[in-house]
Parts: structure tokens; sequence; C-alpha cells
């Protein structure tokens, strides 16, 4: 930065982002588990995936997050999905292919990939 003005723009972009995060009840949101535990089992390339993915088809009502340990190390990469007045969805041993699919099929199309759902998983 080199100006006072340069500093103000930059608050006011974040303040803008911010309040996006803040009223986004209306949105679906994506969790990505991205503790130690889920980075390890390549949780990374999954949230990058999945924010290339809602960029890339311009989804506007889709908020991508992250959070902590979600509680189920073994089936990790997990990532939950949660549609304004449905049930949430959890996605688990997740890749960047499988995000891209969840994508379509799921956030755009409104059909739950059901072989990658933790209810499968054994």
């Amino acid at each position: 930065m080199k100006s006072l003005a340069e500093l103000a723009a930059l608050r006011e972009k974040a303040k803008a982002e911010v309040n996006l995060r803040n009223n986004g009840e209306d949105k679906t949101r994506v969790v990505v588990g991205m503790a130690t535990c889920g980075i390890a089992a390549g949780a990374r390339p999954v949230l990058a995936a999945f924010i290339e993915e809602a960029n890339k088809r311009q989804l506007k009502n889709v908020m991508i997050t992250q959070t902590g340990c979600i509680g189920i190390c073994k089936l990790e990469p997990v990532v939950e999905v949660y549609v304004p007045g449905q049930e949430k969805v959890t996605y688990v041993k997740m890749t960047a292919e499988k995000a891209a699919k969840v994508v379509t099929d799921h956030l755009i199309n409104g059909q739950v990939v059901t072989e990658y759902t933790i209810g499968t998983e054994q």
C-alpha cells in the first residue's frame, strides 16, 4: 500500500465481504473440515476445488467456508452442505474430483450425490 486511499479501499472491501458472510442465511453453505486431520487427508485441494467450481459457474447463492474438526476423522476430508429448508448433507472421503460432481449435481441441480455421503460409508 502506498496511500491512505488504498488502505481505505481495502478496508471497505473487507467490510463488504464480512457483511456477505453475515447475511448468508438464505444461501447454501458448503463447509469443509480443515482441522489437521482434514488437511492431512487432503482437504486443501477439496476446498480449492469447491471455490474454483463455484466461481467458474458463477454461483452467487453459495457460500463456501471452512471449519475445524467435524469429529469423524477417519472419514476425512469431510464436507457438509447446508441448503436452507433442507436437512444437512455430509459428504465423506472427498476429493477434488468428487467436489466438482457435488457442485454440478447437488448445488446446481439439487440432487444429493448419495454415493459420497456418510450414510453409504461403512
